[in-house]
């Protein structure tokens, strides 16, 4: 009678993990269309990436995976909608350095909590800043721009995703490193600002290579630097901003997938796999390499001690940026 039971019990802790890992309707997961929330708006390294992604996903599980643009305050408005979905794994959200590196410490008062709201996935890729001017400036490399920046301070009209968003940091820590001053224009997103920059309404930008390269193959924009460490192979011709008189310069942005944090592992462990399997494919790597970008794969875990780090790399910037919340 005993082992009669000992057998039940198993046996209904087994169908409870199933439950937990095929969802309420017993259907494995993904058995509906997912939401993928990136949250700035559409033409910035969020949305590409996400919309990469969201194809590849898409292809593989026989489910759409529809990206939702979320844009605002910094990319918090997305990422709170992302926070406060069910915790089934039909929600993800496309995180960044602005919105779980830099935000936690310029937002006081977030509506969630960076580490203990979120599942990492995994990292996507480390995206390198562009420094880009408008063709009719007259400077041709980041040289010229930092020698006309100490000749006239502050007349450099510089655009950014928002104030403290990755771009706006990028400047004001070449600000702190060359010992230059421009004068910040922020958009309510990378997209908006570049068009701007398009336009000739700003004069220079330091943004995501890979939403820049259409414009500087267009020769709409006209690429002076790069924040890499060495020149790119994308743009083999650009000086990095180190060598031309910022030694040690080097500000990349970073992008990855999250969840819920009550998401049950196995979805989590479910989603990890695929997207790593995503950025293992020869198409997607040379798509990313194409651009610049650097496709990256890691464990939930090492993502997780990924995002702490950052955090603390990008704290001392925010506070010297004197940025206010959006």
């Amino acid at each position: 009678m005993a082992t009669r039971w000992r057998l039940a019990c198993a046996a209904v802790a087994a169908v409870a993990g199933a439950a937990i890992s095929t969802g309420a309707s017993g259907q494995v997961y993904p058995a509906k269309p997912i939401r993928f929330i990136a949250p700035f708006p559409p033409g910035g390294n969020t949305d590409l990436l996400a919309r990469l992604i969201a194809q590849k996903l898409s292809e593989a599980w026989g489910q759409q995976v529809i990206v939702e643009n979320r844009g605002g305050a910094g990319g918090t408005i997305g990422v709170e909608l992302a926070a406060k979905a069910p915790p089934d794994g039909y929600t993800i959200v496309m995180g960044h350095v602005g919105t779980f590196g830099a935000n936690p410490t310029l937002y006081p008062k977030l509506p969630y909590d960076a580490i203990k709201d979120f599942a990492p996935v995994t990292l996507l890729a480390i995206v390198p800043n562009g420094m880009v001017v408008h063709p009719s400036f007259p400077v041709r490399n980041a040289r010229e721009l930092l020698a006309f920046a100490r000749a006239k301070p502050r007349q450099i009209l510089y655009g950014s995703g928002g104030s403290g968003s990755a771009t706006h940091l990028a400047v004001v820590y070449l600000e702190l490193a060359a010992k230059v001053e421009f004068t910040h224009i922020p958009y309510k997103g990378a997209g908006p600002n570049v068009i701007d920059l398009i336009a000739g309404h700003i004069s220079m930008t330091m943004a995501g290579v890979p939403a820049l390269m259409p414009h500087i193959r267009s020769g709409k924009l006209r690429a002076i630097g790069v924040a890499t460490a060495n020149r790119m192979r994308v743009l083999p011709d650009v000086p990095s901003i180190a060598e031309s008189g910022v030694p040690g310069f080097e500000a990349n942005q970073w992008y990855g997938v999250l969840t819920q944090a009550a998401v049950p592992r196995d979805i989590v462990t479910k989603l990890n796999a695929e997207i790593v399997k995503i950025l293992q494919r020869d198409d997607v790597k040379q798509r990313l390499a194409a651009d610049g970008a650097e496709p990256v794969a890691n464990t939930p875990a090492q993502f997780a001690e990924y995002i702490k780090t950052e955090i603390a790399r990008w704290a001392p910037v925010v506070k010297a940026s004197g940025a206010q919340p959006e």
